[in-house]
């Protein structure tokens, strides 16, 4: 799916409202991947996964942080991702299927601090963006 302007407008709005929290919202949106899917600790045996550890924070700003110059570059996202592809799939070899369920996560997250801002058309741009990035970080697995 191709975001049009408008899901572009919304994605890099609200990401605006989420760029002052990563640390706190990555970490809450990792803890809820990992207390509603399970199988995606596999890859964090090294972690600390309580709620609010040092751990999640820091990861969960890196995700953020990455979603962040992703939506910095929604017209080029396989050239700014391109390191964090090389990453994901030729050194940590992450399962594919985690970064859905990583995306519906942020997405609840997101959902929960801006109730008001997270319209169905944010989602769906929302939806589509990560979706995007996804497909992005998963190109080089093949």
């Amino acid at each position: 799916m191709t975001l049009t302007t408008a899901d572009k407008a919304l994605v890099v709005s609200i990401f605006g409202k989420v760029s002052s929290h990563k640390e706190a919202y990555g970490a809450e949106a990792l803890f809820r991947l990992f207390s509603s899917f399970g199988q995606s600790k596999t890859y964090f045996s090294h972690f600390d996964l309580s709620q609010g550890s040092a751990d999640l924070k820091r990861h969960g700003a890196k995700v953020l942080g990455a979603l962040g110059e992703a939506a910095s570059h929604l017209d080029n996202l396989d050239q700014a991702l391109s390191k964090l592809s090389d990453l994901h799939a030729y050194n940590l070899r992450v399962d594919p299927a985690n970064f859905q369920l990583l995306s519906h996560s942020i997405q609840v997250t997101l959902a929960a601090h801006f109730p008001a801002d997270f319209t169905p058309e944010a989602q769906s741009a929302w939806d589509k963006f990560i979706s995007a990035v996804s497909g992005v970080l998963t190109s080089k697995y093949r």
